[in-house]
């Protein structure tokens, strides 16, 4: 085989210099025999003889031999080491107006030729791309669409696999072929050929890959693609089939649009009859399927009016097949149920409904299940949806009843940050505007101490910030002096003085309301934290910075009475606080001028 090869390139080499077509017909034969036989060997040998420079001139529109040496350049350039090779030897341009055929033999060995030429090749695809090869096929595949004859099928598929090869990976490219329109034309033929596996499966790589790009969300919400997706998922039967699917439908469904297309197109019905039966499986592919369903379902619920829909005022079937899977046996959808809950847990009607309708407890009963077998998921997401149930005013109290904070608690030993910044949302939820629960809470001693301890979790800003803000509610909603001693006795104080400077106004807020608080209930209690924090220098800090928000301001002047402590008043003296007040009385804010005028006359007095 290697000497007939090595003849034949010879006598290819020789007859392309006559232009003799019989003579290059059987070379070409012989060479398609070699790489059919040992692809890579024969690529090699034609790549050392110096056999792709001569090709070009082959590649003439009208020649009979055309279709063959197209062929060739299409089996050499499924090896890796001949994609950069064909480029050099200029195979591209001539492909590429080979596209312009009438005849379907060279369409479908071009459309392969360049196709395999552009895989994972940046040489290939930039060529391609200055050819302007791209928009040529995109053309063909547009008016091929509604033919659904069997060969025109073949060539659609190679013609769409040449543009999936062309832009894999490259966002740029994806952009292109968006801003010519591709994306409608695949969705058409994913409907008018759906009979095609072939052709199905590269529609579905190719969405795969576009549905990665924003840009793409828009033209796919423009089609049917809902439709077209569960009505194919509806016929597959295998799990490949039904995994490419997923694929596309996952970076899909991250539009709101859409979601909503795909739930009144039927795809929920899909993902929970895949739940049903793939629940008790325990074939790894049925564990996939199950993850992956119930995943997409969460997902689903995200869009305000998917979520809506599908929650039918809390009558709705799916909602309560959803609810069934918290009480389950299955990790993955006790998670699944978990975060379908915090996510229908959205507004207020719908907390207040779920609140009504017992889903409290089956989420407590849940976290208990999870005390000892602390799966961290199941955890994070049975806290995320009690944080949201407890937003509303009027579920405070029946979750406090419930024995929520209590459940809560359990996880205050838990070194995960995702779990500890929930449980702490959760807690600063429910205490919101209830004094007897702060209270309860803000006297717990093994509470406070870890709140402090968290308060300077620098690694972990979410769960510092949050530390902070609920040391700062029990404070505000109990105004009780036991709660103060405890936070006093834990160390807390300074850590407040510290959240007085945060960039956020809120927390700043928070922070200063509380310290207000700690000062009017018990000042020779925090006095030396006071000092050791450099609360004044905090104030004053504050006071006199103009890009303070008025409310900041007001709340700083609030704080700043100590006129019970002797070292606290030295130093507001020694600041000249009394002057940055002053300056206040004449601020554009009413409120904060008045306070201005209040805070001199009080400092005043008592120097």
């Amino acid at each position: 085989m290697a000497d007939n090869l090595s003849d034949a390139l010879k006598k290819l080499k020789l007859a392309s210099a006559d232009s003799t077509t019989d003579s290059v017909e059987s070379c070409l034969d012989c060479l398609l025999k070699a790489l059919a036989h040992n692809n890579a060997d024969a690529s090699e040998k034609i790549q050392e003889m110096g056999v792709l420079p001569l090709l070009p001139t082959l590649l003439a529109p009208q020649s009979s031999c055309t279709p063959k040496v197209a062929n060739i350049i299409a089996e050499v350039a499924k090896n890796e080491f001949m994609r950069s090779p064909c480029v050099e030897a200029g195979l591209i341009p001539p492909l590429v107006q080979l596209l312009h055929s009438k005849d379907h033999e060279v369409l479908l060995q071009t459309g392969r030729a360049l196709g395999n030429i552009c895989y994972d090749s940046h040489e290939g695809r930039s060529a391609v791309d200055l050819a302007g090869g791209a928009q040529i096929v995109a053309g063909h595949i547009k008016s091929l669409s509604q033919n659904t004859d069997p060969d025109n099928g073949k060539l659609l598929t190679v013609f769409c696999g040449m543009l999936m090869n062309y832009s894999n990976d490259n966002d740029s490219l994806q952009a292109q072929l968006i801003n010519m329109g591709v994306i409608p034309t695949l969705v058409k033929l994913l409907g008018l050929h759906s009979d095609n596996t072939a052709l199905t499966e590269m529609c579905l790589i190719a969405f795969g890959n576009l549905a990665e790009l924003e840009s793409s969300k828009e033209q796919f919400a423009s089609t049917n693609i809902a439709e077209e997706l569960v009505r194919l998922f509806q016929r597959q039967a295998e799990h490949e089939k039904k995994e490419m699917i997923f694929e596309v439908l996952a970076p899909l469904a991250e539009n709101d649009v859409i979601k909503l297309q795909l739930v009144e197109a039927g795809l929920v019905e899909c993902l929970l009859d895949v739940v049903v039966h793939t629940v008790d499986g325990v074939r790894e592919e049925d564990v996939a399927q199950l993850k992956t369903a119930s995943d997409l379902m969460v997902l689903l619920l995200l869009g305000d009016e998917s979520m809506q829909k599908l929650f039918e005022g809390g009558k709705g079937s799916v909602f309560q097949r959803v609810l069934s899977w918290v009480p389950s046996h299955n990790h993955q959808l006790q998670l699944a149920g978990a975060l379908a809950i915090a996510n229908f847990a959205r507004n207020d009607g719908n907390c207040i409904h779920m609140v009504e309708s017992g889903i409290v407890q089956k989420l407590l009963e849940l976290l208990d299940r999870h005390v000892d077998e602390g799966n961290v998921t199941v955890q994070h997401a049975a806290l995320s949806a009690l944080r949201n149930l407890a937003i509303p005013v009027v579920n405070k109290a029946k979750m406090l009843s419930a024995g929520v904070s209590d459940t809560v608690l359990k996880f205050l030993p838990s070194e995960m940050p995702p779990v500890q910044f929930k449980l702490l949302g959760t807690l600063r939820m429910l205490i919101d505007t209830q004094a007897d629960a702060a209270d309860q809470l803000g006297t717990n001693g093994k509470l406070v101490e870890r709140l402090v301890e968290w308060c300077e979790a620098k690694d972990h800003a979410g769960v510092m910030g949050e530390s902070n803000r609920l040391l700062s509610a029990l404070i505000r909603h109990s105004k009780s002096k036991d709660v103060v001693k405890t936070v006093i006795q834990g160390a807390g104080v300074k850590h407040l003085v510290v959240m007085a400077t945060s960039e956020h106004m809120i927390m700043q807020n928070e922070a200063l309301v509380a310290l207000g608080l700690i000062a009017g209930l018990d000042l020779v209690g925090a006095e030396k934290d006071f000092v050791g924090a450099g609360l004044v220098q905090v104030l004053h800090k504050l006071l006199s910075d103009e890009m303070s928000a008025p409310e900041v301001k007001y709340n700083s002047m609030i704080c700043a009475s100590f006129k019970d402590s002797s070292p606290l008043h030295k130093e507001v003296q020694g600041l000249a606080f009394i002057d940055v007040v002053s300056k206040l009385r004449s601020h554009e804010n009413k409120t904060v001028s008045h306070q201005a005028s209040l805070t001199e006359q009080r400092l005043t007095a008592q120097s």
